[in-house]
């Protein structure tokens, strides 16, 4: 069957939080967790940025079954490549194999705080190629020493390794970057619903692979509720990822997001309490293709309540109306 995960939102949550929410939904029947990694909340109204690294670590000693990801990690300005397959072959010891390394080309937002240039995307995804050249041999437990035009290792090595390497999902927005990422990464990860990138990923791809996608819900008992929080916490979300790549700082997306009304955000984010709704907008993910779906609930106020209340019936609304997959 399709599978269904909790977002960890740190953007929007403090660390103790997310690791209770991590538990909780766990509790709740979600198949896997996955974990944003930001130093920047993208609007100023979430107002949190903890360091992922660290609440996964504390996810992974207070779950026991649900898979853990990274929803994505750029190893390219803000880390070096060697740091992140350290902390990747961490989080697949402490998880028991329960980790899977997302990466991607990153966002201006997140890596501008190391004080180094922004490069433009081809440049990015030369310097994500070579990152992950780096991190899966070390991950394979090689001791590596690596001259890149980006990036240099000398001797490293990792010494703490899981019984099985972590896998790496590899973030992908259209043909040039699926035909230059699909060789190098086990997983797809994308964020929109469209069945031609799970294609062309699948043409380009050796052996089987997971499509994982996320999708935002704004569920509340009052719809009002709902749409205002989703309009407050979730406007960047219209910009697009061409747009989010590169603006700054939160108040370059307060300002590319001025125009952006609660209306607007409730035709693209599912709002109020109707389970069925949710389910619909989810559905145009697996018919896309994906095999693994991650739910977003907006706002830290609105998450107990809704993985306590809300979250057990719409996972089993939503398993009922997946088609199996094919093995």
């Amino acid at each position: 069957m399709t599978r269904f995960g909790y977002t960890l939102m740190t953007e929007q949550s403090g660390p103790r939080e997310l690791v209770r929410y991590a538990a909780d939904a766990e509790r709740v029947g979600f198949d896997f967790e996955v974990s944003s990694d930001h130093f920047f909340p993208w609007i100023e109204e979430q107002g949190h940025a903890p360091y992922a690294w660290s609440v996964l670590g504390a996810v992974s000693q207070v779950t026991s079954r649900v898979d853990l990801m990274t929803y994505v990690t750029c190893p390219t300005v803000r880390y070096h490549p060697a740091v992140v397959a350290q902390k990747a072959a961490t989080l697949g010891v402490l998880s028991g194999g329960r980790f899977t390394l997302g990466l991607g080309a990153g966002e201006n937002l997140n890596e501008h705080v190391v004080g180094e240039r922004w490069p433009a995307v081809g440049e990015r995804h030369d310097m994500l190629e070579e990152a992950i050249e780096v991190i899966r041999s070390l991950l394979e437990g090689e001791r590596l020493t690596y001259d890149g035009v980006h990036f240099r290792t000398d001797s490293a090595q990792l010494w703490d390794l899981p019984e099985d390497p972590v896998e790496i999902a590899v973030a992908v927005s259209g043909a040039q970057s699926i035909s230059r990422f699909a060789p190098l990464a086990d997983h797809l990860v994308a964020t929109d619903p469209e069945s031609s990138l799970i294609q062309r990923w699948n043409d380009a791809h050796d052996g089987p692979s997971r499509a994982i996608g996320q999708i935002p819900i704004s569920w509340d008992p009052d719809p009002e509720v709902a749409t205002q929080r989703a309009h407050e916490q979730f406007r960047w979300f219209a910009g697009g990822w061409h747009v989010n790549a590169d603006l700054p700082t939160t108040e370059a997306f307060d300002a590319a997001t001025q125009y952006v009304r609660p209306e607007d955000v409730a035709q693209s984010i599912p709002c109020g309490p109707d389970l069925d709704a949710i389910v619909e907008a989810v559905s145009a993910y697996w018919e896309a293709g994906f095999t693994d779906i991650a739910l977003v609930q907006v706002g830290d106020a609105a998450q107990q309540r809704f993985l306590d209340e809300a979250a057990g019936p719409l996972l089993d609304k939503l398993r009922a109306a997946a088609p199996a997959l094919e093995s």
